[in-house]
C-alpha cells in the first residue's frame, strides 16, 4: 500500500509499505476512502512537537476489509468512521464518556506501522469500541467530507462547546479560526447559543464563520481582542469561551474574555501555556477540556450530518490525492488552506 511517512520537520513522503494485517483478534483492516491533514499534524511538520519517523495521520473514513475473530459489532463491507483515539468502549473511562483516556487505547498516527490515517489501508485495534458504522455505502463528496470531520475536528469543536457548558441564549466567544474553531462556532449554534463572537482576521475564514453562525467578528489580537469582546458584551464578557488554538496568547485572551463564573472550554493542544491562576480565581472562571472524546459524540453528530442539519465538511478548502500529501501539508502550513482533504479511494 501507499502511505504518507513523516521523515522530519517539513518532510512528508509517500512510500510503499506492507499492507497491514490482523495482529490481534480485536483488530479490523479498513480500506481508506477519505483522509485529511490535522492542525495538530502541523506542530510536527513545523518541528514544534516531536514525532517519530514513520506513519502519520489520525483522521480517516473507509470500508472494512477484514475483521478479527473477536470483532462482533463491525463486519466486512461496513462503511466506518474512525475517531482519532483508539478505545475499547468498556473501561471505566470510556463508560464515563472519555474515550481518549481508555486504559487499553491509544492514538492513530503516532509512527506505528499500519496504524495511521494518511494511507490506503489501516489496522484498527479494538475495532468494536473504536469504529462507528454509517448506514449505507454510497455518499456524495459533500457528505463524505462532513463524515470525515467527525473523526476529529467537528467532535473537537463540539467538545469545546460541551466543556464550556454552552446553553441556549448565551453569548459565546471562540478563540481560533482554524477548522476546529469554525466547527466550534457550528457547535455553539447547535447547542443554542444566541450570539457567537469569533476571533479572526482572515476574510475567507470570517465568511465561513458567518455561514456557520457567527454573529460578530473580532480581528484584533491580545489585549485589543479582549477589549473588543468587552465592548461587544457591554463590559461583561462572554458566557462561555472556546479556546481552539493552544498558544499562550490564545489562552490568555480566552480567560480574560470570560465573564465571572464562566468556563473556558480548552481543546487547543497547549504549548508553553500559563493559566492566570489568581485572575481566574478571583473571577470564578473555570476551565475544562482536553483531547476530545469524539467517539462519545459520534451518534448525535452523525445524525446531525446525515439529516443535513450541519455541514461541517465545508472547512475543507484544499483537495488532493494521497500522492500529493506533502502539498496538502504545505497548503495548510502556508495558510493557503483551512484544512486539506485527501481523496484516497472509492
Amino acid at each position: 500500500m501507499k502511505a504518507a511517512i513523516f521523515r522530519g520537520a517539513g518532510n512528508i513522503t509517500v512510500e510503499e509499505r506492507p499492507d497491514p494485517v490482523i495482529q490481534e483478534p480485536t483488530d479490523a483492516i479498513v480500506r481508506i476512502v477519505r483522509a485529511c491533514v490535522c492542525g495538530s499534524d502541523l506542530w510536527y511538520y513545523r518541528g514544534i512537537a516531536p514525532h517519530s519517523e514513520g506513519s502519520i495521520g489520525h483522521e480517516f473514513i473507509g470500508v472494512v476489509e477484514e475483521v478479527g475473530p473477536e470483532v462482533t459489532t463491525i463486519k466486512r463491507g461496513d462503511f466506518v468512521i474512525a475517531p482519532f483515539a483508539i478505545s475499547d468502549g468498556t473501561c471505566p473511562h470510556c463508560r464515563a464518556g472519555f474515550h481518549t483516556a481508555c486504559v487499553r487505547g491509544g492514538f492513530f498516527g503516532q509512527g506505528v506501522e499500519g496504524v495511521a490515517g494518511q494511507a490506503e489501508l489501516a489496522r484498527v485495534p479494538l475495532a468494536d469500541g473504536t469504529l462507528v458504522a454509517v448506514p449505507g455505502r454510497q455518499f456524495p463528496d459533500e457528505v463524505l467530507a462532513s463524515l470525515l470531520t467527525l473523526t476529529d475536528v467537528m467532535g473537537t469543536g463540539y467538545h469545546a462547546a460541551i466543556s464550556a457548558g454552552v446553553k441556549p441564549g448565551q453569548t459565546v466567544a471562540v478563540v481560533g479560526d482554524g477548522a476546529v474553531g469554525l466547527c466550534a462556532v457550528l457547535s455553539a449554534r447547535l447547542l443554542g447559543a444566541e450570539r457567537v463572537i469569533i476571533l479572526s482576521r482572515h476574510p475567507r475564514r470570517q465568511e465561513l464563520a458567518r455561514e456557520f453562525g457567527a454573529t460578530d467578528i473580532v480581528a484584533e489580537r491580545g489585549e485589543a481582542a479582549v477589549q473588543a469582546i468587552m465592548q461587544l458584551t457591554d463590559g461583561i464578557g462572554a458566557d462561555a469561551v472556546l479556546e481552539c488554538v493552544g498558544t499562550n496568547e490564545a489562552n490568555q485572551t480566552a480567560f480574560a474574555s470570560a465573564r465571572p463564573g464562566a468556563i473556558v472550554g480548552r481543546v487547543g493542544v497547549p504549548h508553553e501555556v500559563e493559566i492566570p491562576a489568581e485572575a481566574t480565581f478571583y473571577r470564578n472562571v473555570g476551565m475544562r477540556g482536553g483531547p476530545a472524546p469524539v467517539r462519545a459524540y459520534l451518534p448525535e453528530l452523525l445524525e446531525a450530518v446525515l439529516s443535513g442539519k450541519i455541514n461541517p465538511g465545508r472547512v475543507f478548502d484544499f483537495t488532493t490525492d494521497l500522492d500529493h500529501t506533502a502539498e496538502a501539508y504545505a497548503a495548510m502550513d502556508q495558510r493557503r488552506a483551512i484544512k486539506s482533504l485527501l481523496i484516497v479511494g472509492h
